[in-house]
């Protein structure tokens, strides 16, 4: 276990940052660019594939090598080494955190408790394309001799939103005749409106669980396994339509998967970062493994540029910082995530689970309280939607909003001047929010709209936009498989970043722990009498709610 060297508020660096940060609100961005013409050529820069320019934040050139002296003061790079070294930082459980082994294409050596990962890694990697060949070849077959058709995979947390995401991102690359299907809420609904459109016999499952024991991925799994019996001649076909991702053997023999049809995952791959692994596996059944394969090169390409560069040079250690400074010193409580593009449609969701899961914490490694604030609010949404929604709020609401503007410069699916208007809008967004339009402006323009002095006193204050809302612009040629993982990594080792300046355990996720307990503890009272024990009157009152309006059939009824 790493032992830290632990610095709060108090150095002199982040007193020094406090200072600038006052002076820096009370300006507009507008200035910085009007003074300085290669504003954007010094504060934007590329990594593996991405275009990225966050010239549109509040900071300036002294900020940022305060920024860089708190990431060393903090020891941020020598915790980064030592993450690629496979020392114990997560600290809580004890665990190295690995993930970059998962798509380490270059097959350096990296060790774990003095051994190799990498023989491991590329056994699974070979299992997966060995079984991957076979169904989209057409040599498995389901049980009663027909092909496989459709993939659905069953998971929660990283092992569902990860994913889908990607699915759905390099959609245009699913030339191999298998759709995916996603399987994750507990909600009946979730899992009934997918086996409705299914035929058991080419259907294939993927239940993903590393305990292969989440309540909610077990009760979807179990479901799936009744429906699929109604119609399979015994329990043996089993064998031939569900795969299991999981550490646990037993278990998975005893649901009726062949342990030949295990694909294993390691306890130093926490589940956000695990959609490298075999996690990954319904990705490759639905875009192949070669394009698995250009998934992990896109990342590994940022993990080399993450890995061997310091200082301005290292655009995730820059965006982390630049997201400490939002938080920590300018008073920013949320993050928006803007992808331009419907494929990057769920981006948001999957990034809400690395951010805050990694740092949503209010303790050191140290179990001693943090001194600070630590991860934003993660949201987001579909750019030219939001643009006709939420983004009212950026543009004339109170809050501070640091937001990530992220698109692809070509589609895969051209149709007139769709995507010049799309990356028009992109553009004009960001800039938009940073220079607002000031109260002369509005009036010059009422005026000119031929509007009469009292109708211009009136109105003008409504439509006065303050500007000076920051944003990061990140852009890549198209939406690739190596784009998209260099641009999951990128994300991966921002929030790393922002955690070892806070000095937190990012790896772990307790909290979550102790909704899944309370679960396990009051489902045998929902919908039966109340039990004699000393629940808090909210508690009881809902499940006396709940346990009025029960029926009989609990699998009934018009619930979600």
């Amino acid at each position: 276990m790493r032992q830290e060297r632990y610095v709060g508020r108090m150095s002199s660096i982040w007193q020094l940052l406090e200072v600038k940060a006052t002076a820096h609100m009370r300006r507009h961005p507008n200035e910085w660019f009007q003074a300085d013409g290669n504003r954007a050529d010094r504060l934007s820069g590329h990594a593996a594939g991405l275009s990225i320019d966050y010239s549109k934040q509040r900071l300036t050139d002294d900020v940022i090598d305060g920024l860089l002296a708190l990431a060393d003061e903090r020891g941020v790079l020598a915790l980064r080494d030592d993450m690629f070294n496979g020392v114990h930082i997560n600290g809580s459980e004890d665990r190295a955190v690995l993930h970059v082994a998962l798509r380490n294409r270059s097959n350096r050596p990296i060790c774990f408790d003095g051994k190799d990962v990498m023989p491991e890694v590329n056994a699974v990697l070979d299992h997966m394309e060995t079984f991957v060949d076979s169904v989209q070849s057409g040599e498995w077959r389901g049980y009663a001799g027909d092909p496989i058709t459709d993939v659905v995979n069953i998971g929660v947390g990283g092992s569902d939103l990860g994913t889908r995401m990607v699915c759905r991102a390099l959609g245009s690359y699913a030339d191999r005749g298998i759709g995916v299907h996603f399987v994750s809420n507990i909600a009946p609904s979730d899992l009934a409106s997918k086996l409705a459109v299914l035929d058991p016999k080419t259907t294939l499952f993927v239940v993903s669980s590393k305990s292969f024991g989440t309540q909610e991925t077990l009760a979807n799994a179990r479901s799936a396994r009744r429906w699929f019996l109604e119609t399979a001649p015994d329990e043996e076909a089993i064998k031939k339509h569900f795969v299991a991702v999981s550490t646990n053997t037993e278990r998975v023999r005893d649901f009726g998967i062949d342990p030949d049809n295990m694909f294993p995952i390691w306890d130093w791959v926490g589940g956000r970062y695990s959609l490298w692994s075999a996690i990954g596996l319904p990705i490759a059944l639905y875009l192949g493994m070669d394009r698995f394969k250009q998934l992990l090169d896109g990342a590994h390409a940022l993990d080399e540029h993450f890995r061997l560069n310091t200082g301005r040079d290292n655009l995730p250690l820059i965006l982390g910082l630049i997201d400490v400074w939002n938080a920590d010193f300018l008073g920013s409580d949320s993050l928006a995530i803007f992808p331009y593009g419907t494929r990057l449609g769920f981006l948001p969701a999957h990034l809400q689970q690395v951010m805050m899961e990694s740092n949503g914490k209010r303790v050191r490694i140290d179990g001693q309280p943090v001194d600070s604030h630590t991860s934003a609010v993660l949201w987001g949404g579909l750019g030219t939607n939001g643009q006709h929604a939420f983004y009212q709020l950026l543009h004339q609401g109170t809050r501070l909003i640091p937001s990530d503007f992220i698109s692809a410069i070509r589609t895969h699916s051209p149709i007139g001047s769709q995507q010049q208007q799309l990356l028009a809008n992109l553009v004009a967004q960001s800039r938009a929010l940073m220079l607002g339009r000031s109260r002369e402006d509005v009036e010059a323009q009422m005026r000119a709209e031929g509007a009469d002095e009292a109708t211009i006193e009136q109105i003008a204050p409504h439509r006065v936009c303050p500007g000076g809302q920051p944003s990061n612009t990140i852009l890549f040629p198209q939406m690739t498989p190596e784009a998209v993982g260099a641009l999951l990594a990128l994300y991966e080792h921002r929030v790393f970043v922002a955690g070892a300046v806070w000095q937190i355990d990012s790896f772990d996720q307790w909290g979550v722990e102790l909704g899944k307990q309370m679960a396990n503890e009051l489902e045998p009272f929902v919908g039966s009498d109340l039990p004699d024990d000393d629940f808090d009157g909210s508690t009881r009152w809902l499940l006396d709610e709940i346990r009025q309006h029960w029926t009989a059939d609990q699998n009934g009824g018009e619930g979600g």
